[in-house]
């Protein structure tokens, strides 16, 4: 016991017997006492006066971390030690009390019980502050002595060595407050009680770290422990803090863009610098960490020189062996902790860039002119957010290994010197030769990957087309055209795939030789030149070094390829961004107000394309007065919407001035449509007001439609809306205007889908009522209701050749003249037959009007394809849940049929480790051997070494190999399922999910899954062998190894439950930014016109933000689980380390203990790099699964069935049977079509009508196969359709659809996709078609140029090419579905006559809204409820006063009798 409290060994000398000496260590101490008793005396003080004011002197509501509580615990264990010590010396030295010493020791006493006080016990800030200076101080001034007093006497007490360890914690707290205050701006006691959740699902727990959680990530642990005990949700990921929002990086980066801009200093990499000036700081910040890495990594070759100069001493001192464990400690947590803060923050600045870029990308998508839109296909504008914009969330971890690991490479060269001299002057020669063959192979990569990414974007661009068109695609068989069309760009994409990886793998296998290359050069300059012994310090710090320039010789061509791909993708995402906006021109807004109105345009000339020879509208004027009503009419492509579009700043304007003085609402003739619910569609982001909510759907005749479907207005509406009828389409975007109660109206043909009824209805309460007081430009083909209106304006040619009110405008021989002709061609038709067979008094027309109205109240919105079931119709997009085990593994050999090849990648890498082993293992024998020969162990090591790198470079090209076939079979595969899937899989699936899938899911698999398997062999290889290499020097490192396994295990499954989860979930929230950025752009007309772009940007901005929390909190818990492995596996090394320095001098040879630690160095790296790529494969390997998910789909049935194919002649007749046809969409959806049966004869001219949703669509459907009969059957001369393949079925019948479908690419390849036509008889179509004038006068005439969805042609002019799509194929049955609904009554009139002609001997199946269009058709059915209510001639319904037709008929009459009175009074 006296031993014990004895000041030999643990106690400080206390200067008894010293004159004062300042140099003196005792005197010094007692100065530092001293500076802590004015502290603890104004600590006393303060505390002393706060109590006498009565304030509360204890935060109760603070809360005490692990930190302080281990922090005071300590103190009081010090205070204690002391008073013992005091009370001891008392006891013991009673006859000779030393009370100078007792006060010491008592004063250190009261110090440090004061010190554990104060940790807990600060009441406000300035005293805090002082506390902090006191804590600080303290440990600085000991520090300082304590290396001074262990630099001259070699050893401390023990119980300095203690108080030092809880000064030095001291100084932690005291920096950790300092630094929580600065990032919080506020007190640490006044944050830590604020509330937590501050959002939604609360904000990361980064927020509220302190110094050591941030340091290890321990703030990740409630999500890890959450995710541990429950599958992840989406709610359960805690949101961004406020300066990682995409919001706050947008406004950054949207301010340096500027500035850059407007500076014109720049041309080239403008996104690049703004991204650059955005973060540089943090930039500096993780640069800082990359450096600390790499010189923590670089030195370590010098601590195994170290221990090997140890193991050689003959009488070693355990002082200097622990201390080398200690610097090893230091050198493996600077190492470990700024590689995991590197990581971490580069990605997620990286995040923020990706944030910022992304939201920059939908900004300009919203804003871009028409000739900048025509640059940039939608394909390629998603994949500049889905690809280019996603790959910048790596960047700056790539670009500071761009630039670490060269510097990594210098130091270690640095090393190289000091260890063997000049002898490693010949090693850099190989180096230097390997560094400049990088250039070229980084050239060639540059090119092959930007060569990739515009074959990518072609592909993406036409998958994109595809999947939006894939109705009409299925309804005229042209599924294998299309596909072998996108399989061709595939092919291209897939060639400079190969390239790019085959060059990837020669680069990785040369940079894997190098170091063995190198090595044996600088073994054997050593030896000829005898710069250094060749002895175990020598050769394993050689060894030791190029093991640390391994892993920078290995990533630099990852890094390279990774910074160009970024490089090509910030070039794209320049020249995005460059491009024109649309520019508002409000200057005459006052000027409008003074003269009462509303629009105004002067001498107006605009173009789509500002270098067109042709302007699309011509010297346009036109003043708009405020509450007008204008309408717009003329013949197909005479500018009408164009004019819409000018007035709405769409348009490029070449010359003159718009302007417009109010809100606008916009209803285009192509119906947008957001998914969403129909309630969304119709407030459009507005607050809810039931009144006019109820008046908008009231008077658009949405009233009836609600009620009938399941979920009422929260009905969910698909992509594009998908699920709903053209007619409910336009209503509900004709309701989204009235809500939106602006001041002008803006309507492009919107009654064009509707039936004559609806279209009244709307005209009359909509347009005429509802939207009275508003100003309203109606463009329409509907000549009656022209009459109703105040000005009329008449356009051909691109300009307005009449304009004034109806009886005005009726002059013989103009436009006008013969629209209205046209019309009364058309109601004369109607007269006549009614005329034949019966007579009619206005009186009765009323009547039978009167009697008709209920009926059609009832049945408005009858049956809609929304009423599937009770289940919404998108469904929730599937994952898997929990741990897929080795499944998606097999899954991916198995699809790419490569077993074989995976067998020989295991074998031929676990060679090389083999031979890598033996090659160090040689050299550890060999150099115990007295009189070696250097050149045999020089040739010996460098053999077996070269035969390594032989297999080693095999196995990097099968792994190349692997993946590229890996890629071939699963792009084959999703594409086969996807083109055979049936209509029902993309009626419920959004689009933006297959082309996720087609596009980023894709790449990993392109990319990522086969270099990540190769690393996880290699590292789990690596592992193994550097474990069983330790073990067999030193055994004993197994007992705390092999627990350390163990462990590193369960975390790694721990960390993996929610990183799993984390990764499948942020595979969900990507699609949804796509999908929005692609709906937003095909309604970015809409948007603009209603003023949303703001509100959308904003939910978009949710978006970005919903995925980009998924990606922080994976990278922050990829960080925590490999800070854990690591801590783990550098507890083995630092077992290892010392028991080679415990263990008695001879026990191991200096070879083998430089073996052994050769290998220990790299374990902990060796670990990282596994666990890193398997939680990146466990990743990575969720694509797999999410691609295998539709390369299941339920298929549609087969194209051909061989045995049972119609004759090459069927149908030869045309006759069509329906047999008691019952057609619902779903097993659990009620029936659409109810029983029908009825005969089509061949060449009968057959009229369906019907209410909107009374299942029109429905039985073309079935007529083509699109929905298979629940029951009945379908004949076509006498053969069931449903025996024979779809192909079989589909090629032989035709179809015009409702919303015509163009493709982009040429006039020639839209009329015959397939190319089984010659130029004459496209021309002859064309003819037919009433198109060939239009195209004669473009230069390029048949190979003129159709852009994306045919935007560059009007609607009108589309479903004319549809016609000679049908004009071309001369099909025994043709199928009109609305076909000539955005066309004028007179072109009308000219193709009704052309399809007469043309289709004489032909069953035609015509679905229309104009009652002319179906008047003279052999039969008429009219549907109503999915049933057959009537089948008869028309001259025989028309008899029957009560006949649903003779109503429709007498309804449409009697809306056109004011037109018929007009033209009468000419």
């Amino acid at each position: 016991m006296a031993s014990f409290w004895s000041s030999e060994g643990w106690f400080p000398s206390m200067c008894l017997t010293e004159s004062f000496d300042l140099g003196s260590s005792c005197t010094q101490r007692l100065l530092i006492d001293i500076l802590n008793l004015f502290f603890l005396l104004n600590f006393m003080l303060a505390l002393t006066i706060k109590a006498c004011r009565r304030h509360n002197i204890i935060n109760k509501n603070r809360r005490r971390h692990w930190d302080s509580i281990i922090i005071s615990t300590l103190c009081v264990i010090m205070g204690v030690a002391y008073f013992s010590r005091t009370c001891w010396t008392l006891y013991n030295e009673r006859k000779h009390i030393h009370w100078d010493q007792v006060v010491v020791l008592s004063l250190r006493g009261v110090i440090w019980v004061v010190l554990s006080i104060s940790v807990n016990v600060h009441p406000n800030n300035w005293l805090e502050a002082i506390l902090q200076v006191w804590w600080a101080s303290f440990a600085l001034f000991i520090t300082a002595l304590n290396v001074k007093d262990l630099v001259e006497n070699h050893s401390l007490p023990i119980l300095v060595i203690i108080q030092w360890i809880v000064n030095l914690l001291l100084l932690y707290y005291a920096l950790k407050l300092i630094i929580k205050n600065k990032l919080n701006g506020k007190p640490a006691s006044e944050s830590l009680s604020q509330t937590l959740l501050e959002k939604e699902n609360g904000i990361s727990n980064l927020s509220k770290a302190g110094i050591f959680s941030r340091l290890t990530f321990t703030w990740q642990n409630p999500l890890l422990r959450l995710g541990r005990s429950k599958t992840l949700e989406l709610n359960d990921i805690p949101s961004l803090n406020d300066e990682d929002e995409a919001i706050h990086a947008y406004n950054t980066f949207s301010t340096e863009w500027d500035l850059i801009i407007r500076s014109k200093e720049r041309t080239r990499n403008l996104v690049l610098f703004a991204l650059a000036k955005c973060y540089k700081k943090e930039m500096i910040i993780v640069g800082f960490y990359a450096l600390m890495k790499s010189i923590s990594t670089a030195v370590s070759p010098l601590i195994l020189y170290a221990f090997v100069w140890y193991s050689r001493l003959e009488h070693k001192e355990l002082s200097k062996g622990m201390v080398l464990v200690g610097c090893l400690l230091i050198v493996k947590l600077v190492d470990s902790l700024s590689q995991r803060h590197w990581y971490f923050d580069s990605r997620r600045y990286g995040m923020r860039m990706r944030s910022a870029v992304m939201a920059a990308l939908y900004q300009k998508e919203l804003r871009i002119s028409s000739p900048g839109r025509l640059r940039h296909s939608t394909g390629e504008i998603v994949n500049y957010i889905a690809v280019d914009a996603y790959r910048l969330g790596d960047f700056p971890w790539w670009f500071h290994m761009a630039w670490s690991f060269p510097l990594q490479l210098l130091v270690s060269v640095a090393i190289l010197f000091r260890t063997v001299g000049k002898g490693a002057l010949p090693g850099i020669i190989p180096l230097v030769i390997f560094g400049f063959i990088n250039i070229p192979v980084a050239k060639i990569l540059q090119h092959f990957q930007s060569q990739f990414m515009v074959a990518q974007d072609e592909r993406l661009r036409a998958t994109s087309e595809v999947l939006n068109s894939m109705k009409i695609i299925k309804l005229q068989s042209w599924e294998e055209n299309f596909r072998k069309k996108i399989e061709a760009l595939r092919g291209v994409e897939f060639k400079w795939l190969r390239k790019i990886q085959l060059t990837k793998s020669c680069g990785a296998a040369l940079y894997w030789i190098s170091p063995t290359v190198v090595s044996g050069v600088i073994f054997a300059g050593t030896a000829i030149m005898r710069s250094a012994p060749l002895n175990a310090g020598t050769i394993f710090t050689v060894l030791a070094t190029l093991r640390v320039m391994s892993e920078p010789v290995r990533m630099l061509p990852e890094v390279l390829s990774v910074l160009i791909q970024a490089k090509v993708s910030l070039d794209r995402i320049d020249s995005f961004l460059l491009e024109d906006e649309i520019k508002e021109d409000r200057e005459k807004k006052i000027h409008l107000e003074h003269l009462n109105l509303v629009a105004e345009i002067k001498n107006g000339i605009f173009s789509w394309e500002q270098s067109s020879i042709a302007p699309t509208l011509i010297n346009i004027n036109l003043q708009i007065a405020k509450g007008q009503k204008i309408s717009v009419c003329g013949s197909v492509g005479s500018g009408k919407s164009s004019l819409l579009y000018a007035l709405l700043g769409e348009i490029s304007k070449i010359t003159g001035s718009v302007y417009l003085n109010g809100t606008t609402a916009y209803v285009s003739q192509t119906s947008w449509i957001q998914s969403g619910t129909l309630r969304d569609n119709i407030l459009y982001g507005k607050p809810m007001n039931k009144k006019a909510y109820q008046n908008a759907i009231r008077c658009c005749a949405l009233d009836k439609d609600i009620e009938n479907f399941d979920h009422g207005d929260l009905a969910e509406i698909g992509q594009r809306g998908l699920n709903l009828s053209g007619g409910q389409k336009q209503r509900i975007q004709l309701a989204r205007a009235v809500y939106n109660d602006a001041d002008i109206y803006l309507l492009d043909d919107p009654f064009s889908a509707v039936d004559a009824h609806t279209a009244s209805t709307l005209f009359h309460d909509c347009v005429m009522t509802a939207l009275e007081n508003k100003t309203v430009i109606l463009v329409t083909h509907q000549v009656e209701f022209l009459p109703q209106t105040d000005r009329i304006l008449v356009m051909e040619g691109g300009k307005i050749i009449q304009t004034g009110r109806y009886e005005d405008l009726l002059k013989p021989g103009t436009a006008f003249e013969r629209l209205v002709t046209a019309h009364q061609f058309s109601i004369t038709t109607i007269n006549s037959s009614d005329d034949e067979n019966r007579k009619t008094t206005s009186a009765e027309v009323h009547l039978q009007v009167n009697r008709l109205l209920p009926m059609k109240q009832n049945s408005e919105g009858e049956i809609s394809v929304t009423s599937l079931s009770a289940v919404q119709l998108t469904e929730e997009e599937g994952m898997e849940i929990g741990n897929a085990g080795l499944k998606p593994y097999k899954d991916y050999i198995q699809i790419s049929k490569g077993l074989f090849l995976f067998a020989l990648i295991i074998t031929f890498q676990s060679v090389f480790i083999l031979l890598q082993g033996l090659s160090n293992y040689w050299l550890a024998a060999v150099v115990q051997i007295p009189h070696k020969s250097d050149a045999m162990l020089v040739g010996v090591f460098s053999a077996i070494s070269t035969v390594g790198c032989v297999f080693l470079s095999v196995r990097s090209v099968l792994t190349a190999l692997l993946g590229l076939r890996a890629s071939k079979e699963f792009f084959s595969g999703f594409m086969d399922s996807v083109f055979k899937a049936p209509m029902a899989f993309f009626d419920s699936t959004p689009l933006g999910r297959i082309l996720t899938r087609a596009s980023s899911d894709l790449s990993i698999v392109d990319f990522d899954i086969p270099y990540s398997i190769s690393f996880v062999l290699i590292g789990a290889i690596e592992v193994v062998t550097t474990t069983v290499i330790i073990a067999t020097v030193t055994w004993q490192v197994l007992l705390v190894a092999v627990p350390a396994l163990i462990i590193t295990v369960w975390v790694q499954n721990y960390y993996l439950a929610s990183a799993r989860e984390l990764v499948r979930i942020n595979g969900t929230t990507k699609a949804p930014v796509m999908n929005f950025a692609g709906e937003s752009l095909l309604g970015a007309v809409t948007i603009r016109a209603f003023g949303a772009v703001e509100r959308f940007f904003h939910t978009n901005l949710k978006l970005i933000d919903t995925d980009a929390k998924l990606f922080f909190h994976t990278v922050a818990a990829m960080e925590w689980v490999l800070l854990r492995v690591e801590a783990l596996q550098t507890l083995t090394v630092l077992t290892s380390t010392v028991f080679l320095v415990l263990l008695p001098q001879g026990t191991i040879a200096p070879g083998f203990s430089g073996l052994c630690l050769s290998y220990a160095l790299t374990l902990s790296s060796a670990q990282v790099f596994l666990t890193r790529w398997y939680s990146n494969i466990e990743n990575y390997v969720i694509s797999v699964e999410r691609i295998k998910q539709f390369m299941h789909i339920p298929s549609e049935p087969p194209a051909i069935i061989y045995e049972n194919r119609p004759s090459p002649s069927w149908p030869h007749q045309g006759r069509i049977d329906l047999q008691n046809l019952k057609i619902k969409y779903r097993p659990t959806a009620p029936f659409v079509l109810k029983g029908i049966t009825c005969t089509l004869k061949e060449g009968y001219k057959v009229g369906v009508v019907g209410r909107t949703g009374s299942g029109k669509t429905t039985l073309i459907s079935a007529l083509f196969r699109l929905v298979e009969p629940s029951s009945g059957s379908i004949l076509i001369d006498n053969l069931n359709i449903c025996s024979i393949g779809l192909k079989d079925l589909r090629i032989k019948l035709s179809i015009i659809p409702q919303e015509p479908t163009l493709f982009r690419g040429s006039v020639r390849s839209n009329l015959d996709p397939l190319g089984m036509h010659n130029d004459f008889e496209i021309w002859e179509a064309l003819e037919k078609c009433q198109l060939k004038s239009t195209i004669s006068k473009l230069p390029n005439l048949l190979d003129s140029t159709v852009s994306d969805d045919g935007e560059n042609w009007s609607i009108g002019q589309r479903q004319l090419f549809c016609l000679g799509r049908v004009v071309l194929r001369k099909n025994k049955i043709l199928v009109l579905d609305e076909a000539t609904a955005s066309i004028d009554s007179a072109t009308d009139a000219i193709l009704q006559k052309v399809i007469r002609k043309e289709f004489s001997n032909c069953t035609v199946i015509t679905i229309a809204h104009r009652v002319p269009t179906v008047i003279d058709s052999d039969m008429v059915m009219v549907l109503s409820y999915g049933k057959i209510v009537e089948y008869d001639r028309p001259s025989n319904l028309m008899e029957m006063k009560d006949s649903d037709f003779a109503k429709l008929v007498a309804e449409y009459w009697l809306n056109c009798q004011g037109n018929t009175a007009s033209m009468n009074n000419l």
